[in-house]
């Protein structure tokens, strides 16, 4: 059904571009991890999940090693990007949520040590749960891309460079254009 009704859903992206709540409203089905997966196929010709995950692999040792170097004031920004918000499940995370425009959340037990699964981890978009139940946040950040493509979305200023990697040098969509910092970043990964 999905197949069938995405000329209309990709006008209804474009050209209106609605708000999150409403388009989950409209298209529930589309937030689901198959549906966000076979959305994208259809945008791009590519198998997200396979595609993502085999070259991230691919370049996680020389990942690993050019942010482990970062210091200074950029290694502090990394860090603040990637810890994870901590709040207990609580109204505090409900609010937190809400406030949201762009993110992953993580929800951890009370007491839980940083190796423990997490009770729960969702996608949200403009202030609305969009996903959850995703089970880790590597999945997670897979169908946010997904969704970025699926919804036609920006990516946020400060995730810009974070962004441009995971869709060109990750999954080598458009990867001709690339700033100077990506440029770097892909420079550091061929060696």
């Amino acid at each position: 059904m999905m197949d069938k009704t995405f000329a209309l859903r990709r006008q209804e992206v474009v050209g209106e571009a609605p708000m999150i709540a409403d388009f989950k409203t409209r298209w529930p089905a589309l937030f689901h991890v198959r549906e966000v997966s076979a959305e994208f196929k259809r945008i791009t010709t590519i198998h997200l999940q396979s595609t993502f995950f085999s070259r991230v692999d691919a370049h996680s040792a020389n990942l690993m090693k050019a942010y482990a170097k970062k210091g200074g004031v950029q290694g502090r920004k990394i860090k603040t990007i990637m810890a994870p918000m901590t709040q207990d499940v609580d109204e505090g995370a409900q609010t937190a949520i809400a406030e949201t425009v762009f993110g992953i959340f993580v929800i951890r037990a009370e007491g839980a040590e940083p190796g423990d699964n997490p009770v729960d981890v969702g996608i949200v978009l403009e202030g609305v749960e969009v996903m959850s139940n995703l089970g880790n946040v590597s999945l997670a950040v897979v169908m946010l891309l997904g969704l970025v493509y699926a919804l036609n979305l920006s990516y946020p200023q400060e995730l810009r460079y974070t962004f441009e990697v995971l869709q060109k040098i990750i999954l080598e969509l458009d990867g001709h254009k690339l700033s100077n910092k990506a440029q770097v970043l892909k420079t550091l990964l061929s060696r």
